[in-house]
């Protein structure tokens, strides 16, 4: 008798059946899909929800991402209600680390950049728990990947390092950047 002729099933299948089920219920959920222009504003408003308002980018320059920066901005738009669920934008370039100016300036984008630079992360706080971020982040780095693009780089705060780390960032330690009066870690994900 084999073990899963008794009833043994290894536990590896078991939790990518898991997977695969949160993905589909993700995937009725949600739209996931690059921003329209007009969603700008409610990333704006997702924005700060999400971040303290040293933090938080101005409505002006997430219409600047929208438009300049476009095909790097993601968002999950909830089926039912048409709201951002939340967002993942970024600026692509061939430097290796993330600079303040990138966060004010979405001209500083260069389409055949190596390396995107992720400006932001956010969902909304009661669509949080269910894989809205992770399921961005897994779509965003396939793209990218697709696209011929090196990495993806992030700054963050010691609270969200471990969160990255399950997304697949390596934490390269403190960062330049002093955006928000913040000391940043600045993280790193091979594509």
């Amino acid at each position: 008798m084999t073990a899963e002729s008794a009833g043994v099933y290894d536990m590896r299948d078991f939790e990518q059946s898991i997977i695969i089920n949160e993905k589909i219920k993700l995937e009725e959920r949600f739209e996931f899909r690059t921003i329209f222009s007009e969603e700008a504003v409610q990333a704006a408003s997702v924005e700060r929800v999400c971040f303290p308002p040293n933090e938080a980018c101005t409505e002006e320059m997430m219409k600047q991402r929208a438009l300049k920066i476009r095909e790097l901005f993601f968002v999950a738009v909830d089926r039912k209600s048409g709201e951002v669920a939340g967002f993942l934008n970024g600026l692509a370039t061939d430097g290796d680390c993330l600079k303040d100016e990138f966060f004010r300036n979405a001209d500083l984008h260069d389409p055949t950049g190596d390396n995107v630079m992720i400006l932001g992360l956010a969902v909304l706080p009661k669509y949080r728990g269910i894989g809205v971020a992770s399921e961005l982040m897994r779509r965003y780095s396939g793209i990218q990947r697709q696209q011929g693009r090196c990495a993806l780089i992030l700054t963050c705060l010691d609270a969200k390092v471990e969160m990255y780390k399950k997304m697949g960032f390596e934490d390269e330690g403190i960062s330049d950047s002093s955006w928000g009066g913040e000391q940043w870690h600045q993280m790193r994900k091979g594509l």
